[in-house]
């Protein structure tokens, strides 16, 4: 059995879709999902799916072991950043290394680092009239966006595109990829010997 811990701090559209793709699986469990907002809609959609959704303040984050310790009850495989925006602290990195996961909605290492998320990634896009963008999903480090690259996907950008336009096209490939992306690196875990691209988390790389 391997145990999914997922982090969100908004709607949770992409933290739906995760717990729809491993309802199926009886060998993956979402134990969890914890946020940084206490009237984030991700808890509606936890509620909803009967999944258990936990918030959490900045002192507890930043100032205490108290996340850390809830993580450590919830024994989780693999740590899924969907749309969680605040940095990750050095002790869950240091617990947890190479088994946290984020997704950039840019192809990294463009539009990343602190402030751009969302739709500042999507209007950058645009003003620097970009022909494509993507999604990145990458290990996390103690820096913004720089983890070391797991997967990355493109779609085509037209000068026509809005940035509503851009953010549906990079919304489509969230939710075909990253599920995905999320089993195979559990199946990884489990079976050493199954190489994901051969990614190194220490040097990079990208998982095709």
């Amino acid at each position: 059995m391997k145990n999914i811990v997922l982090f969100a701090s908004g709607s949770g559209s992409n933290v739906e879709n995760i717990i729809h793709h491993f309802h199926d699986k009886p060998n993956v469990t979402i134990a969890g999902v914890l946020t940084n907002k206490r009237d984030a809609k991700v808890l509606d959609r936890c509620n909803i799916l009967k999944v258990n959704g936990l918030y959490f303040n900045k002192t507890s984050f930043y100032e205490t072991d108290c996340v850390l310790n809830i993580l450590k009850s919830m024994q989780p495989d693999l740590i899924v950043l969907a749309g969680f925006l605040w940095k990750i602290p050095s002790n869950l990195i240091e617990n947890y290394p190479n088994k946290i996961v984020n997704i950039h909605p840019a192809l990294l290492p463009k539009y990343g680092g602190k402030g751009m998320y969302g739709n500042h990634v999507h209007q950058a896009v645009k003003d620097n009239k970009e022909t494509e963008t993507g999604i990145t999903i990458h290990y996390v480090n103690e820096n913004y966006d720089e983890g070391a690259i797991i997967h990355q996907s493109k779609t085509e950008v037209l000068p026509e595109d809005s940035v509503a336009e851009i953010a549906e096209k990079v919304h489509a490939l969230e939710y075909e990829h990253f599920p995905k992306v999320i089993e195979k690196l559990l199946a990884e875990k489990s079976s050493p010997n199954i190489a994901l691209g051969d990614v190194d988390p220490s040097q990079g790389g990208v998982m095709n």
